[in-house]
């Protein structure tokens, strides 16, 4: 404590760990209002799966496919609540990163090997799908507004995507990419009612059906469990929730949590705005005829359909980013803390250069979109969006034993434990069955 005393009317000088936090992308600036907490959650969480949700719609049928959607809402707003009540429970201190609160909870060393190869696995898997749903997006647009030009491979789309982020990527912190985000959740509204909106005036044909989609029993179980992925990737925006929060400023008068809930509120009820008018309208206009992606259903008109799918690209962009500022947080971290690089600009540029590199590589080598969506969402995404915080609440917060606290927190983590089993089994067989017809770079 005495080290800390200085003499009144002088600044303290920042300690080399200080100055260190103040170049990271994380903890670098802390001057986020609410409203930031609402578009950089629904950029986040809206992105390339509300545009599956009619496709796992029809693997599921109605009923069960309405209920886990409902209970997927319900489940991943209390899972969110938790975490934004736990960044700063220890009173002075903030836990910045997913993997901080993982540390506190489960110890120094086996918090960090349960949740960051999670939070690794999530990131940049959803940075390799956004990069692949904006060259698709990009690629759908060029052939709807041009129909009679000469095909484009994919691969030189997702490439036009990726050299945005090669621009993008070199903005140093959450704070200094929220025009992106702002502008990437107002698209993921504007082409979330496109999508039902255009499904409504087309009407659903006489042949419509609401049957499972499979051929055999067999086929409609592995179909249901990749569904069950679709659905979970489209409601996981928490691997970003507390390095968000780690943005607006705190004092123990106003703690960060009011602001960042307040958001997270509005986050949510345009979330619910987004997925379910796409999922039942998508499902009840084209049945089990649906894409995995429903803008690749809807054919006309063709401006609305060429508009929505730059309006998908534009989110992305900033989806890609949210995601990514996490992965370029650790990476930095590890090099200027472990390694002891010294922090500069040349650092940061060659780090996120070659990061984007690489998910564009990665992108362009395996865009199977429905089967890494099924695969990806059950495997990772659902133990850091569905239990792990439950986990972590009754390690941390100790509620009484067979309590309504106790209770609920157990149900939920059963149903992601679950989850986490059964969806990439059907994630994983559909990448097979693309994989067999797929030719590399066309």
């Amino acid at each position: 404590m005495r080290g800390n005393m200085v003499a009144p009317g002088v600044e303290r000088e920042m300690t080399e760990e200080e100055k260190i936090d103040a170049w990271l992308p994380i903890t670098s600036s802390r001057t986020a209002k609410w409203w930031y907490s609402t578009f950089h959650n629904v950029t986040a969480m809206v992105g390339a799966g509300v545009l599956s949700l009619p496709y796992a719609m029809s693997n599921m049928g109605w009923g069960p496919g309405s209920v886990i959607m409902v209970l997927s809402w319900c489940i991943t707003l209390y899972t969110l609540w938790q975490m934004v009540e736990m960044h700063e429970m220890v009173p002075g201190k903030r836990f910045d990163r997913y993997h901080e609160l993982g540390q506190h909870a489960f110890g120094e060393k086996l918090g960090l090997y349960i949740v960051l190869p999670q939070q690794i696995v999530v990131e940049v898997s959803t940075c390799i799908i956004y990069m692949v749903t904006g060259g698709k997006s990009l690629q759908k647009f060029h052939n709807t507004v041009c129909p009679s030009c000469k095909d484009i491979k994919l691969t030189y789309f997702i490439l036009i995507f990726a050299s945005v982020h090669f621009v993008l990527s070199h903005l140093p912190n959450f704070n200094s990419i929220s025009a992106v985000s702002l502008a990437a959740a107002v698209m993921s509204l504007v082409y979330s009612t496109v999508a039902w909106t255009a499904s409504i005036a087309k009407g659903a044909p006489a042949n419509v059906g609401y049957g499972l989609r499979g051929k055999n029993p067999s086929e409609n179980t592995f179909n249901f469990f990749n569904a069950l992925g679709d659905i979970a990737f489209a409601f996981a925006g928490h691997n970003v929730v507390l390095e968000i929060q780690a943005t607006i400023p705190s004092t123990p008068e106003k703690p960060s949590k009011k602001p960042m809930w307040k958001g997270v509120i509005f986050a949510y009820l345009v979330v619910a705005i987004c997925y379910f008018p796409v999922a039942g309208f998508g499902y009840y206009v084209f049945g089990d005829k649906v894409d995995d992606n429903i803008l690749m259903t809807l054919q006309k008109p063709a401006w609305l359909i060429a508009s929505a799918n730059m309006f998908v690209f534009v989110h992305v962009v900033g989806g890609y980013q949210i995601y990514a500022m996490p992965v370029f947080d650790m990476m930095e971290t590890f090099l200027v803390k472990k390694m002891k690089f010294k922090p500069s600009g040349m650092l940061r540029f060659t780090t996120r250069t070659l990061f984007v590199g690489l998910t564009m590589f990665i992108g362009m080598t395996f865009p199977f979109f429905g089967g890494l969506l099924g695969f990806f969402g059950g495997f990772a995404l659902a133990p850091t969006t569905y239990y792990l915080p439950c986990i972590m609440w009754l390690i941390l917060k100790k509620p009484q034993k067979f309590s309504l606290s106790w209770w609920i927190n157990w149900i939920f983590i059963v149903i992601g434990v679950l989850l986490m089993i059964l969806a990439p089994i059907g994630g994983l067989r559909n990448i097979i069955l693309s994989a067999k017809t797929y030719k590399f770079y066309q």
